[in-house]
């Protein structure tokens, strides 16, 4: 049964229809890519699924729970690393934790415990008392992903997971999201438009232009579907899309280019 199913899905701001007609499904324990450039409609299919946004119309399961009717359900069960910033820069990385634990209403006889391992699985045990503000880009995104396991969700959702960091930034994030599926089996939905990323990470992918799917599936079924040996998936998007794609650093240079990130939609 599938852990997350949408049918025509559909979200409008007036009189621009931001996420039209979306209908997909995602397996447990799977990496699924929403792949689009900026403005395609990924941030607010996400809202959607997260209970963030309403839908105009249209309806969605997330862990067994409709999105609408059983919002409280959902968020229990779903963890969410959005891309603006969600850490706090003037506490420890152990103190963010702390906090999260509580809004997740962790018992509080588990919350050390669960903070301290949840630093440790994401390669963040020595910098578990420093201030975040000191932590680079690559570091920050590790101990936004912690806070969002404390609760262990069932489904995690990642928006641009990697956005801003630099090449070696990225993998290491790339190695901990793996990690976390193959040790709790836990089902990820993630937004990029990061080619490299979708290809390396996910078991499905679909790809948004104007709000709508053209394209789902596999990357390597839809690579061939396409062309022969040596196409890749930025083909692919190119070829259904026409669009070409284009994306370290301090916290307060992280903040900026989430923020950045977040204007354009």
């Amino acid at each position: 049964m599938p852990v997350i199913e949408t049918s025509a899905l559909t979200r409008r701001f007036g009189n621009l229809t931001a996420v039209d007609g979306l209908t997909m499904s995602v397996e447990p324990g799977d990496i699924f890519g929403l792949l689009g450039p900026n403005g395609a409609g990924k941030t607010t299919a996400i809202k959607m699924l997260t209970t963030l946004l309403r839908p105009t119309s249209g309806t969605a399961l997330v862990a067994g729970f409709n999105i609408t009717r059983h919002a409280a359900q959902v968020r229990k069960a779903i963890g969410y690393v959005p891309q603006m910033l969600s850490a706090d820069g003037s506490l420890t990385g152990y103190e963010n934790l702390w906090v999260f634990a509580r809004l997740y209403d962790v018992p509080r006889a588990e919350r050390e415990e669960r903070a301290r391992r949840a630093l440790a699985f994401m390669g963040l045990e020595d910098a578990a008392n420093k201030l975040v503000r000191t932590y680079s880009g690559g570091m920050i995104r590790r101990l936004e992903i912690a806070q969002s396991i404390l609760h262990r969700p069932i489904v995690l959702f990642l928006d641009e997971p990697t956005i801003g960091l630099d090449p070696l930034a990225r993998k290491v994030v790339w190695e901990h999201i793996t990690e976390l599926q193959r040790s709790y089996g836990t089902t990820i939905f993630m937004t990029t438009h990061l080619m490299e990323e979708a290809d390396h990470l996910c078991q499905r992918v679909a790809i948004m232009h104007r709000g709508k799917i053209v394209a789902i599936g596999p990357p390597a079924q839809l690579k061939a579907a396409i062309g022969g040996d040596g196409t890749t998936l930025e083909d692919v998007f190119v070829h259904y899309t026409g669009d070409v794609l284009d994306t370290g650093g301090s916290y307060r240079e992280t903040s900026r280019t989430r923020r950045t990130a977040k204007r354009l939609g």
